[in-house]
């Protein structure tokens, strides 16, 4: 899911695009594709909350930003699913903020993700994003919590 998010908090950070596959095969990594700004070159770190039917919301730990990273940011985030087939089907959303040093926060962008094991490949916009790392979510789905 590719989109165009471009509404700025007065001195805030934005995320101006980003890029999430809607399905995956459990066991696959998803990555969740952000571009963001702050004129201010003030970004610090990436704030993200995981909910799985069942669960309920999980925040995982911010996300620190490199130096480079602070003016202009593009690159993934990136969630490990386990293979154990009790994953099928299960469904998680995903919501992403950048906080900036004053502790303003982006507006927030949310995705969607199934686990299907028949999942086809969807890749981001060729030229958008960088392929750079900018951190694991360490929260990850449970089997059997909200499936079939």
């Amino acid at each position: 899911m590719g989109r165009d998010c471009t509404s700025r908090p007065p001195g805030g950070p934005v995320i101006t695009r980003a890029f999430a596959a809607t399905e995956i095969s459990p066991g696959e990594t998803w990555k969740i594709y952000l571009r963001a700004t702050d004129p201010q070159g003030r970004m610090k770190a990436i704030y993200a909350t995981v909910v799985q039917p069942g669960r309920g919301p999980l925040a995982t730990a911010p996300i620190p930003l490199a130096e480079d990273q602070r003016r202009e940011l593009s690159g993934f985030l990136y969630l490990h699913t386990s293979g154990h087939q009790g994953l099928a089907f299960e469904t998680l959303t995903l919501t992403v903020q950048v906080r900036d040093r004053a502790g303003n926060f982006s507006p927030p962008v949310s995705f969607s993700l199934a686990l299907n094991p028949r999942a086809g490949r969807e890749e981001p916009p060729p030229g958008i994003f960088q392929e750079r790392a900018l951190g694991p979510l360490l929260v990850g789905p449970e089997p059997g919590t909200g499936g079939s």
